[in-house]
């Protein structure tokens, strides 16, 4: 008995390949090489290809430390991922069922990492940093050198602080302490590693540590999981609250392919300012109904489960502000690890398991919690799929089926006629195919003129979104403007830093604060705004197909009157169900992407010469205040040129941001939305039309099959016949499948 994703996939599998394998034979016997035949075989293909590589994502997010990779291990029964990774780790880790283990490792090219460090190093202290004028590369010795010292030079409270102002110090030392790890794997084009078996641990070298892993654009792991379903990615994310703004938006990217997120919350720390930030933007996109929250809890922090179930109460309270009647469970990831991998644990931590076994209640508490979650997981990964995925597969393969079964009907009926009683057949057979014609011009004629009327509104609303007044971009420039700098602060530590220096820190303080604006406010908004227009896309065409649908179920009935006034058996039910693709399949089978929201800003090295020249001018201005005694408040000078060099950093930063909103929203609209709909039109016309295709056959080879001798009469009606026994067990097995599919989704 079938009864999960697993074994019915397998058996659509299995019938797709029987289905071909008759159509196959069909054209063989009837010699039929018409478009529809041969369309049927790609149909089977397609199917295949979709079901093959459908793909379930499931993203373990939540704050840095709060037990994700403890998670997810506790999912695979072993430590396959590095536990308590650091905080720079920008990469998203993504685990698959394989045959064994193997691990790849895609590595940024030579450029990326370039460009990357080069925006690091925009307005470094020139005192310090006297290659800005150069293009830089790392694999020049000098210019490591260079920036090794320049780096030595920056104040250690301003480099090593876990505020965002530091994030591109880090990120620099971290590329220069990795470099002689990774230089001769780096190359001009990305290169990608594979570790399998015994070298497998290798990539926690990487994944866990914090200066390789800057090197990775992307990794993938493979494990043996039997207990796991096939096409099903579990995804183990960066840090929620990475000090790093880019870092979200990769989190952000990935979340748009899921299917499902499991948001973690340590029980040490509860909900955190970090959190609800996020949660907030999981709630913008639109995706928070997909989101189960995970309570990770360690036994030692609790001393009783009535303990554990206030602290759950208080969770579920602050997380219920954000999102409505959550899905909150509760469990140990650590027990449940240890569990699974008791005889190998080191005697410290065998120790540890067997005194929190003795923890009856939390024990107890986090077995029930465990199996809750692993069936509402199974229900989201599998039942809630089956709508627009296998049952829509099956629609496909009943309507093939039908119309074989037409066809066969219909050979053997001409074959045992003489070519005298064939005449008037044929020739209601092309009126037919003349009508269906017609219709077909109709429906793509009427779809063309719904895609460019539809086009006109998504124009319309991608420009009122983006709007440089009152959309997003007027929202970001005004978040911009209002930027409040603690010019004081700045102005001592200019006397004691340098000016250049703090023009350096004022920089990077200005851009970490657009690019979190961009990456919490701007990009969430961006995604729900998208949602919301392929939505509308959705309805407007699912509205526009219904009048047709009709049209298409009364050729075909009149098609079938047509052909029991001449004797002959008519088709049989070929109707579908008007299904659209989810956006997910429609992108990947289009190839559209989502632009990216981030932003890249663009400065120039003037700037800080400006502050510089406005600071002479000032200390020269303080001099002469000086000898006629009225002197200037100290600092005021390095005040002043800060507030000169601010103001002209903005202004760069608004043309900046004005020029990127303008690019990604044309972007938006033609490599976006335009595709999406253009690709949606035709495969509705396919879908409508793919249903009475059917009798558009070759008249041609029915003519010279009719006119054979008896003998090769006989041997292609034994062949149909074969083929026709051969299509009703499919058929009962579709019927089967049908009701499988359907009793698995009923609640």
């Amino acid at each position: 008995m079938m009864h999960n994703y697993k074994d019915i996939t397998k058996e659509l599998l299995k019938t797709v390949g029987s289905m071909d394998d008759l159509t196959a034979r069909y054209r063989a016997a009837s010699g039929a090489e018409d478009p529809v035949s041969r369309n049927w075989q790609k149909n089977c293909e397609n199917i295949r290809e979709q079901v093959s590589e459908e793909m379930l994502r499931v993203a373990v997010v939540g704050a840095i430390k709060s037990g994700k990779s403890t998670f997810v291990n506790s999912l695979f029964k072993d430590d396959y991922l590095k536990r308590g990774a650091g905080v720079v780790t920008s990469i998203v880790t993504r685990i698959r069922k394989g045959e064994g283990l193997r691990a790849r490792l895609w590595f940024k090219s030579w450029d990326t990492v370039n460009k990357e460090m080069k925006r690091s190093l925009l307005l470094f202290p020139a005192a310090e940093w006297p290659s800005e004028q150069k293009d830089f590369d790392i694999r020049r010795e000098e210019d490591r050198r260079e920036l090794e010292k320049a780096l030595s030079s920056l104040h250690r409270d301003k480099l090593i602080s876990n505020d965002s102002r530091s994030t591109d110090s880090v990120l620099l030392i971290s590329y220069l302490k990795g470099y002689e790890r990774v230089k001769d794997i780096i190359a001009e084009e990305e290169v990608t590693l594979e570790y399998s078996g015994a070298e497998f641990e290798k990539h926690k070298d990487y994944s866990g540590n914090d200066d390789m892993a800057l090197w990775l654009r992307d990794i993938e792991l493979e494990i043996r999981a039997p207990e796991l379903a096939d096409k099903i990615e579990i995804a183990d994310c960066q840090g929620s609250d990475s000090p790093n703004p880019l870092h979200l938006v990769m989190i952000q990217n990935y979340l748009l392919m899921t299917h499902l997120i499991v948001y973690v919350i340590s029980s040490r720390t509860g909900l955190r300012q970090a959190d609800i930030r996020f949660l907030t933007a999981i709630r913008k996109m639109g995706i928070m109904e997909n989101t189960l929250f995970l309570v990770n809890f360690d036994f030692g922090d609790h001393d009783s489960r009535e303990d554990l179930e206030k602290l759950l109460e208080k969770i579920r309270e602050e997380i219920a502000l954000i999102c409505p009647d959550p899905n909150v469970f509760a469990l140990s990831a650590l027990f449940n690890l240890f569990k699974e991998k008791e005889k190998d644990l080191s005697v410290k931590d065998r120790l540890r398991f067997a005194h929190w076994k003795g923890e009856l209640g939390l024990a107890e508490y986090s077995a029930q919690e465990t199996k809750r979650f692993h069936q509402l997981i199974q229900q989201k990964l599998t039942q809630e799929r089956y709508t627009l995925l296998l049952k829509n597969h099956v629609e496909r393969l009943h309507v093939i089926s039908a119309g074989l079964a037409h066809r066969i009907s219909l050979n053997r009926d001409l074959l045992q006629r003489d070519a005298s009683g064939v005449g008037e057949m044929l020739e209601s057979i092309r009126r037919h195919q003349e009508k269906t014609l017609e219709i077909r011009s109709m429906i793509r004629s009427t779809l063309d003129g719904a895609v460019r009327k539809i086009q006109q509104t998504l124009r319309r609303d991608t420009d009122r979104f983006f709007d440089c007044q009152y959309g997003i971009c007027a929202e970001t420039v005004r978040f911009l403007e209002n930027f409040h700098v603690p010019y004081p602060e700045y102005g001592k530590d200019a006397l004691t830093s340098g000016f250049n220096h703090m023009m350096y820190m004022l920089f990077q303080e200005i851009r970490a604060a657009v690019d979190t604006f961009m990456a919490e406010n701007v990009n969430p908004e961006v995604i729900r705004f998208l949602r919301e227009e392929e939505e509308k896309i959705r309805e407007h065409f699912i509205t526009l197909a219904a009048p047709y649908d009709v049209m298409v179920q009364d050729a075909l009935h009149e098609y079938n009157r047509s052909m029991e006034a001449i004797g002959i058996s008519p088709l049989g039910n070929t109707r579908m169900e008007t299904v659209l693709p989810d956006m997910e399949h429609l992108r990947q089978e289009a190839g559209v992407r989502l632009p990216r929201a981030s932003s890249s800003m663009n400065y120039t090295a003037t700037i800080r010469s400006e502050a510089v020249m406005r600071l002479g001018f000032f200390q020269v201005i303080a001099f002469f205040r000086k000898i006629f005694k009225k002197p200037l408040p100290e600092g005021e000078a390095e005040m002043q040129a800060l507030k000169g060099g601010v103001a002209r950093l903005k202004k760069e930063t608004r043309h900046s941001l004005l020029f990127h909103f303008k690019d990604f929203r044309e972007n938006i609209k033609f490599q976006y939305l335009f595709r999406l709909t253009n690709a949606l039109a035709d495969r509705i016309c396919d879908n409508l039309c793919e249903q009475f295709d059917t009798y558009a056959q070759d008249l041609s080879k029915i003519r010279d099959m009719v006119s054979r001798k008896q003998e090769d009469k006989d041997r292609i009606l034994e062949a149909l016949e074969a083929a026709e026994n051969m299509r009703q067990e499919i058929q009962k097995g579709l019927a089967e499948l049908k009701k499988t599919i359907e009793k698995v989704m009923s609640p």
